[in-house]
């Protein structure tokens, strides 16, 4: 066998083992799911009107719907992958990791199978918090199919982004709750990001911890395509930044999986 077709064939069996977990302890998945999903019922249904008339749209609930669901989703991504964190940290700390590697499978396998599944993991669960954003009124009727496209394509590349930072995190972790709570940040960087308010509504001193941080250009750009409006300058760095985190993470999560064993 090739060692591409053993490095293929490993790691779909890697990623079924993963699937395999999330299906029977989805208890994690749920509890982080449930998270973005509450946060788009308050900022929707209590908040709405106040913060649509606090940026000078008037008292429009629907208005502010629109501008707060491609946060909200970003937020999704972020808040799913911290099981992933949690779920290769065990990995690492319980000794299968040990056991796999006296085992005649692909060593990368092992790691693809991790991102893979939460890359599908994280699209599932973007999907699931779109249906309720549809469901209480969300609407993107000037996007066009290609703006559509891209932006799914947007929401998969931050996806794989975050994931290979979170297996990194999850791997110098010496426990899951380590693993989570270093994980903590792809959740609250949305927080102060543009999800929620304008960059430009913030005081002048927190302005540039909203600006200049992943979240912000790749909500603008998925806010911008989803809406059908100009993306500007945000579409690149949006990438940039995924690219970076990509590359970053994949340097990182491969750097200490190659170590001696804990």
């Amino acid at each position: 066998m090739s060692s591409l077709s053993l490095a293929v064939r490993d790691s779909s069996t890697m990623l079924r083992r993963n699937l395999l977990h999330a299906r029977r302890y989805p208890s994690l998945t749920l509890n982080l799911l449930l998270t973005p999903i509450v946060l788009l019922l308050l900022f929707v249904y209590v908040f709405g009107d106040v913060m649509s008339a606090g940026m000078g749209g008037g008292a429009d609930r629907s208005a502010y719907i629109a501008y707060v669901v491609p946060g909200i989703l970003l937020m999704t991504i972020g808040g799913t992958v911290v099981g992933t964190a949690v779920s290769v940290s065990n990995d690492m700390t319980e000794g299968i990791i040990a056991r796999f590697r006296t085992m005649a499978i692909h060593r990368g396998s092992i790691l693809v199978g991790h991102v893979i599944g939460s890359v599908l993991q994280s699209v599932a669960s973007v999907l699931l918090v779109g249906a309720v954003a549809v469901a209480i009124g969300f609407r993107s009727t000037d996007a066009t199919a290609l703006e559509w496209l891209a932006a799914f394509g947007l929401l998969a590349l931050v996806a794989l982004a975050l994931t290979w930072i979170a297996v990194g995190m999850g791997m110098v972790s010496p426990n899951a709750e380590a693993a989570s709570n270093n994980a903590l940040p792809l959740i609250v960087l949305p927080l102060i990001s543009s999800a929620f308010v304008p960059v430009d509504a913030m005081p002048g001193w927190f302005q540039p911890l909203a600006q200049y941080q992943p979240f912000t250009p790749a909500i603008e750009t998925l806010r911008g395509l989803l809406l059908g409006h100009g993306i500007g300058h945000n579409g690149w760095l949006a990438v940039a930044w995924c690219v970076a985190l990509t590359v970053l993470g994949y340097l990182w999560s491969k750097s200490v999986f190659n170590r001696d064993p804990r």
